[in-house]
């Protein structure tokens, strides 16, 4: 074994460790150091210009009333007071008249006395009446210069503004001072701290450089050497475990071979759940997959017997599992959700063909089964959907053949009925292709955006004209534009199904109402009847295929079961969710919801 470069030694982590440490514990120190130093000034430093401004305004607030009530020209006291006005922080101060807005002294410049204030800050103060204040950086000099604008107020009313530039730079410059003044110590501590660490890393490292020898002894077949103990700390009790280990190695070394076949042929089956027995079909061991899949663990099931384990001992003894050429099913399902798993057996045989244990693997075929119950389930509805119209059009045309059609009352009747199923077979047949064509991903989406109100507006008028029952429909959708991306064609079906189902199921002189809510990242759309309702335990059966909570009075009103499914799948193609809620005699209520991106306008209104 070669020697451990120096850079990945113990050693050399240790020091790291300690070095690294102190940077991040100086950096969180500092950062929050300096944070809160850098606020702490800035606080002074603006309260200390406020109390300057608030003695000057009360001077100043007695002029302006003066001239306010044109008592007389106050002009030259109001420049002297300005100009006596001494403050090193300060670089400049004006008032500005708060009706007209200009400007009736300054300390500096006096030739901008007598125009008009262009300052947006002043404008604001003087509409908001509070003070307000920005940090600016001067194109000049590159200094940080702070902007105060203070409302001088008489009877709630704002007569003047006190606008003052003052030089904050002088604050950041302390701060800058004294963050290099940390960064000296933070290099001083760095140096301390990596000879701390040389000395103590040298006190672990060394008791371990032992144990890594003893164990390229070991590695080499010497078992006799052992590790001296220098004390009773953990690398001490390290030391006591390492001979230990050495003393358990020696013992087992005769049982090397046996054990290695039977985890050879354990990774050979390691595919999914694997479980392995001894000669007398008791449970040695037990992998993760193993341990969730049967929903035990691993302290509960080691020495118990495997058919225990597997549930199956009413059907299958040990030996039994030992011959057993094909899989065996464990149905471990329960009323509310199905749970199948397959279980492959391999014996455990020695050179001589003695058999020393039992290799079982489980895979979860829930899901498999799942998909073949459904695909029978499928088959066996569109058998019968498609039976019941032609069992009844088969009878009505052999009435025909056999005479019927020469009853000039009866023959219409009949050729009536005949057309109708066709009617709903062919829209049987459409719906099976639509959902196909989803399930195919094949139903591509050609989206643009839309103004959904509008958009749902114009399919609800047209249900409106269109109803032959007495309903009442009841809107209520924003005022605003809603844009959402969708694929026009898509969504109308979506409604047209919905809205269909709630007129099948109102009661005369019964409301339908209509909802659009307008969420951060989505629209939510519902429609509500008066109908019947549907049972509780029904409700979330209802977008499944060809379900129907009133078979005979759905295929009266000629559903064909696949509407809901149909505007499910539709909606979850555009990447929202459907739900339903009812009360039984009281009414149901459909809710989808469609992704949606506030426009830049929304925000701003």
């Amino acid at each position: 074994m070669k020697k451990v470069n120096f850079f990945q030694s113990i050693h050399f982590k240790i020091v790291i460790i300690y070095i690294l440490l102190i940077i991040v514990a100086m950096e969180i120190i500092g950062v929050y150091f300096i944070n809160k130093l850098e606020d702490q000034l800035e606080s002074n430093f603006k309260k200390s210009i406020y109390d300057q401004v608030n003695v000057l305004e009360y001077s100043i607030q007695d002029l302006l009333t003066k001239k306010q009530n044109q008592a007389e020209d106050v002009t030259s006291e109001i420049r002297k007071v300005l100009s006596d006005f001494n403050s090193s922080d300060v670089s400049e101060i004006r008032l500005i008249d708060g009706h007209s807005g200009v400007i009736l002294g300054t300390s500096n410049n006096q030739g901008i006395v007598g125009q008009k204030t262009s300052e947006k800050i002043v404008k604001t103060a003087l509409e908001t009446g509070e003070k307000e204040d920005e940090i600016y950086l001067d194109k000049q000099t590159g200094d940080r210069m702070w902007v105060l604008a203070s409302p001088i107020k008489s009877n709630g009313d704002v007569i003047g503004i006190v606008y003052l530039v003052s030089k904050i730079e002088s604050v950041y410059r302390q701060v800058q001072a004294i963050n290099q003044i940390f960064m000296t110590g933070t290099v001083i501590a760095l140096f301390i701290t990596a000879l701390l660490g040389i000395i103590i890393s040298r006190t672990i490292s060394r008791p371990i450089s032992e144990m890594r020898r003893q164990a390229i002894a070991m590695a080499r077949g010497n078992f006799s050497r052992k590790v001296k103990v220098k004390g009773n700390d953990e690398i001490g009790q390290l030391a006591i475990s390492f001979n230990h280990m050495t003393k358990k190695l020696q013992e087992a070394q005769a049982n090397t071979e046996g054990e290695r076949r039977k985890f050879a042929s354990i990774l050979t089956h390691m595919t999914d759940g694997v479980i392995a027995t001894d000669r007398r079909g008791r449970v040695i061991l037990i992998n993760d997959p193993a341990e969730e899949l049967l929903d035990v663990s691993r302290e509960t099931v080691l020495s118990q017997p495997l058919v225990s384990v597997l549930k199956v001992e009413d059907e299958h003894c040990f030996e039994d599992l030992l011959t057993e050429q094909d899989s065996i099913i464990l149905d471990f399902s329960t009323k509310e959700e199905p749970y199948i798993l397959r279980a492959n057996f391999s014996a455990i045989q020695n050179e001589a063909g003695f058999v020393s244990g039992l290799i079982t693997v489980l895979h979860d075929i829930t899901e498999q089964e799942k998909i073949d119950m459904e695909r029978r389930e499928f088959v066996a509805n569109v058998s019968h959907e498609l039976r019941t119209p032609l069992t009844t059009m088969r009878s009505y045309l052999e009435a025909l053949a056999d005479g019927a059609w020469k009853d000039e009352q009866i023959a219409p009747q009949f050729l009536s009925v005949t057309q109708n199923e066709t009617e709903r077979m062919i829209r049987l047949v459409n719906d099976l292709l639509k959902l196909s064509k989803l399930d195919s991903k094949d139903g591509h989406l050609n989206k643009e955006m839309v103004n959904f109100t509008e958009f749902f507006q114009h399919i609800i008028d047209r249900f409106e004209m269109t109803k032959e029952q007495n309903v009442t429909f009841k809107r209520k959708l924003p005022k605003t534009e809603l844009f959402v991306e969708i694929d026009e064609d898509k969504l109308t079906q979506v409604l047209y199904n919905i809205i269909s189902n709630a007129l099948k199921y109102s009661p005369e002189g019964g409301q339908i109402t209509f909802r659009v809510k307008e969420f951060d990242e989505r629209i939510e759309v519902s429609i509500s009847d008066q109908g019947v309702g549907i049972p509780k335990e029904n409700v979330k059966k209802i977008f499944e295929r060809f379900y129907r909570v009133d078979k005979a009075r759905s295929r009266k009103m000629g559903g064909t079961g696949l509407g809901l499914a149909i505007a499910k799948e539709m909606v979850e193609l555009h990447g929202g969710r459907i739900w339903a809620s009812s009360q039984e005699g009281k009414g149901t209520t459909i809710y989808f919801t469609l992704p949606y991106e506030r426009t830049q306008e929304d925000e701003w209104s």
